[in-house]
């Protein structure tokens, strides 16, 4: 383990940590997860959350780098750590899960057990309490005593400081089953700014792309909802499989509805493609809070192009869709 750098959020030694322009910190640790950056008022703030809020915020970390944001970062300003500490916490059996998961990626055949061992500091031990949300040590072996109780685990032996297990036939069907598993909706709600100059916009470009990825798209005006979510929107983000969010707006800044509707989609567990008009990327016009997201940028002169990649970045990020056969 490193000497003398320890993770921002959790005290525990890392693997690297270096100086960000004089900013702040990037790091890399295991017990939050992978690498981070986290400004320098945020460090001061994140020596005040107690472990609960702690794993919730070490659990965001990670849903960011599954939506393909490599370094997350963690900045001071006003409710931003407070909104990833503020969640709800993971369900257990989803928290096993992921330690099912954890444990498969560690072994290279199915004839191979997984050595659990018993009040060891090692990276790998604070990478599943990173994973399945938990705090101490007797969480990961609660998690395990259910992974048994439900067949996905078999003890092969067992010490007072060693737990030898392997991963049943029923296991690997559990973990194909969760690898299986989609939302049974070909729908893909879109959230944008609704204003005459995009016009062109959905009908032209984010539409078809959809169509071509296998999917649905799903729309609805918001003029008259004042930024805020309407029920029909809530139910319509619902019933969808992912959306697709561009952050496009005018002179007057922002367009409220549009982060928000993002970020409940995130909230459910959504995935989220994000786009936007080159030029509002280039001047950094982009709210800090989700500025770290990769976007499929475009511009009204180049929009086949923009039609394209987004089709790709929808079939990488979320996979062809059901109605794909069907739209080729």
């Amino acid at each position: 383990m490193s000497e003398n750098r320890v993770c921002p959020i959790w005290g525990t030694p890392t693997q690297q940590d270096e100086i960000y322009n004089g900013d702040g910190t990037n790091v890399d640790s295991p017990r939050a997860g992978g690498k981070f950056f986290a400004d320098g008022r945020s460090v001061v703030r994140m020596r005040n959350l107690n472990d609960r809020e702690k794993a919730r915020l070490t659990t965001w970390l990670i849903e960011q780098r599954k939506l393909g944001v490599e370094r997350p970062e963690i900045w001071s300003y006003e409710n931003y750590i407070e909104s990833k500490t503020r969640r709800p916490d993971i369900v257990v059996h989803a928290r096993a899960d992921e330690l099912l998961k954890y444990i498969r990626n560690q072994i290279s055949s199915v004839e191979m057990t997984f050595e659990f061992r018993r009040n060891e500091e090692s990276f790998d031990k604070m990478e599943m309490l990173a994973r399945t949300e938990s705090i101490a040590e007797g969480e990961l072996e609660y998690l395990l005593n259910y992974l048994v109780s439900q067949d996905w685990l078999e003890i092969i032996s067992e010490s007072f400081g060693m737990i030898d297990l392997t991963i049943t036939v029923e296991g690997y069907a559990r973990l194909a089953e969760l690898e299986t598993v989609v939302v049974a909706s070909s729908k893909a709600f879109v959230a944008m700014w609704f204003n005459e100059s995009l016009d062109f916009l959905y009908p032209e470009a984010i539409e078809p792309a959809i169509k071509e990825a296998g999917y649905k798209a799903s729309i609805i005006n918001e003029e008259h909802f004042l930024d805020k979510i309407d029920d029909q929107i809530i139910a319509e983000i619902k019933r969808s499989r992912f959306v697709v969010a561009d952050f496009t707006h005018g002179q007057d800044g922002a367009r409220g509805s549009v982060y928000y509707e993002a970020g409940f989609a995130q909230g459910l567990g959504k995935d989220v493609i994000f786009t936007c008009r080159k030029d509002i990327i280039d001047n950094n016009e982009i709210h800090f809070d989700i500025r770290q997201y990769p976007y499929v940028v475009w511009e009204k002169n180049e929009l086949e192009r923009f039609r394209k990649n987004l089709t790709f970045r929808i079939e990488r990020v979320i996979g062809d869709g059901p109605l794909k056969s069907v739209s080729e």
